[in-house]
């Protein structure tokens, strides 16, 4: 496998409980351009406990089974912090990472969480959930309609499940040799100071850029400008 195709090859982490399609547009992109996409879609259930670690060595097996031996790791939300895991458990596969809505270290507040987690609960009104969609993912003025469908609440439970039987230094300080991070600044839920601080701490691998418009959801409110400053920065990379 030559040089260059080592450092073509792209793995999409999606959000907590979401699936890989929320990367549609970008990972269309970036195939254009000449990237090729894996876009990793959650395993629906895990038994008996899934394990942080776990998780992120799953990725790397897709890695293998696909004959990868370097990638660029893109992690949107939850798929942030796999993202970190993988590249500090595997740091000889990872050549470059993407943080889309890096957090997990300045917490949500309480009534933003409360939306956050009713996002997962089937049982609700069809408007009452894309209020809540809307709240705690969405900038105002955006339509959290676009995300009415979608939600994986089994994935989800396992999914948290497994951040909470980790440390977050596990994964927080984790960065590879060149980090790009991008947050949006009306995120509620990985409040724009997560990306600060973590660009802070890693002055000479990461590159913050906050968009303006952007919530938590990020990919469907802003995809275009999502996906210049992704491929302007792989570009760079490759």
């Amino acid at each position: 496998m030559s040089t260059s195709s080592l450092t073509s090859d792209v793995v999409l982490i999606p959000s907590l409980g979401r699936p890989a399609k929320d990367f549609e547009s970008l990972a269309v992109s970036l195939s254009m351009s000449g990237f090729r996409c894996i876009s990793i879609e959650p395993r629906s259930t895990w038994t008996p406990h899934p394990t942080f670690a776990r998780l992120a060595d799953e990725v790397v097996s897709c890695l293998d089974d696909t004959g990868i031996i370097r990638a660029h790791i893109i992690g949107h939300a939850f798929g942030n912090r796999l993202a970190r895991m993988i590249a500090g458990r595997h740091p000889s596969r990872v050549d470059a990472v993407v943080l889309l809505a890096c957090g997990g270290y300045v917490d949500m507040v309480p009534e933003i969480e409360a939306s956050f987690l009713a996002c997962f609960d089937t049982s609700l009104d069809p408007a009452q959930h894309t209020a809540h969609v809307q709240r705690a993912f969405f900038a105002p003025g955006n339509d959290g309609a676009v995300w009415s469908h979608g939600w994986m609440p089994e994935v989800a439970a396992y999914q948290r499940a497994a951040v909470r039987s980790s440390r977050r230094a596990d994964w927080w300080e984790a960065a590879s040799r060149r980090v790009l991070v991008v947050q949006g600044l009306q995120d509620v839920i990985a409040v724009p100071e997560n990306g600060r601080r973590y660009a802070a701490e890693h002055p000479d691998e990461v590159t913050l850029i906050e968009i303006d418009g952007a919530g938590h959801a990020m990919l469907p409110e802003q995809p275009k400008l999502i996906e210049s400053a992704v491929l302007q920065f792989l570009n760079q990379v490759r």
